[in-house]
């Protein structure tokens, strides 16, 4: 059985002295727009949403190297090797097969375009579609230059700092971070993404930000605040997904206070009048 009822949701999320989201373009700088928002970009967000149902013991195709779980070290590989779909020559079954295996798959989609003399080129679209973080408020980002206590390489002479000792950090001060998604039945039903496998990406959302840590996001530095969860009541919605994500609103209350979570009105509306209360679960 495919997903039964649309599902949008939104998660607040909280950054202190932390790089949410190095942009590679501006020297690892945490990621801002031009209104000076902070930024999380999407596929950062599936990449920590991807560890996360990985260590919940799902099956994930797309692995990052350092939280890799097989001896495949390539997308292409890893689809090669798998014997259903070596053994199956029809296109649609093998995109099948692949959803049925990896659930990131059937959830995000993915497309299977390798090269070589058994080239294949498939494309799946996911049900599951996630928009970037931005901040409620503009972030301010503090720079740091370190040192590193020994040269990379010795030099002439091995008691002169070379130049490769300097580096920057840089931080976000405070920031609340606001992502929003959906989950599509009828893309569902053509990858066979169920109401169990919606269940599991509602726990993950909520644990997005564990085992995630590294020097440029210390241990606590950032944390799922809350997750807002609406279920319609039928496989299209009753609501557009704008409607549904325009209906909250989120306040930065200071390092000091959790940030506040409203749902306000829209175009005379209250959604929870008409059947569509979100649950709303805050750490």
């Amino acid at each position: 059985m495919s997903l039964t009822r649309k599902i949008d949701f939104a998660v607040v999320f909280t950054v202190r002295n932390a790089n949410p989201n190095g942009d590679p373009l501006s020297g690892n700088r945490p990621r801002i727009n031009y209104e000076g928002l902070g930024e999380v970009s999407d596929v950062c967000l599936k990449r920590k949403l991807r560890n996360r149902l990985q260590d919940m013991g799902e099956a994930i195709f797309v692995q990052s190297d350092n939280n890799r779980v097989d001896e495949h070290r390539s997308l292409k590989d890893r689809f090669d090797k798998n014997s259903k779909i070596k053994a199956e020559k029809d296109l649609e079954k093998k995109a099948r097969i692949a959803c049925d295996t990896w659930y990131d798959v059937r959830a995000f989609g993915q497309v299977f375009a390798f090269g070589g003399d058994d080239s294949v080129s498939i494309g799946i679209r996911g049900p599951v579609s996630i928009h970037s973080a931005f901040s409620v408020e503009e972030v301010e980002i503090l720079s740091l230059q370190i040192t590193k206590s020994v040269n990379l390489k010795t030099g002439s002479d091995p008691n002169q700092k070379a130049s490769d000792t300097m580096g920057m950090k840089h931080r976000v001060v405070h920031g609340v971070y606001v992502t929003k998604g959906s989950i599509n039945c009828q893309l569902a039903g053509k990858t066979g993404f169920s109401d169990e496998d919606a269940e599991k990406l509602h726990k993950a959302l909520k644990t997005m930000l564990d085992n995630d840590a590294s020097s440029a996001r210390p241990e606590g530095s950032m944390e799922v605040a809350s997750v807002i969860w609406w279920k319609h009541k039928n496989p299209t919605g009753q609501y557009s997904s704008a409607q549904v994500h325009g209906s909250i609103k989120v306040e930065d209350m200071g390092q000091k206070s959790s940030p506040k979570i409203k749902i306000v009105k829209l175009k005379d509306l209250e959604f929870k009048w008409h059947g569509l209360e979100p649950e709303i679960i805050q750490n």
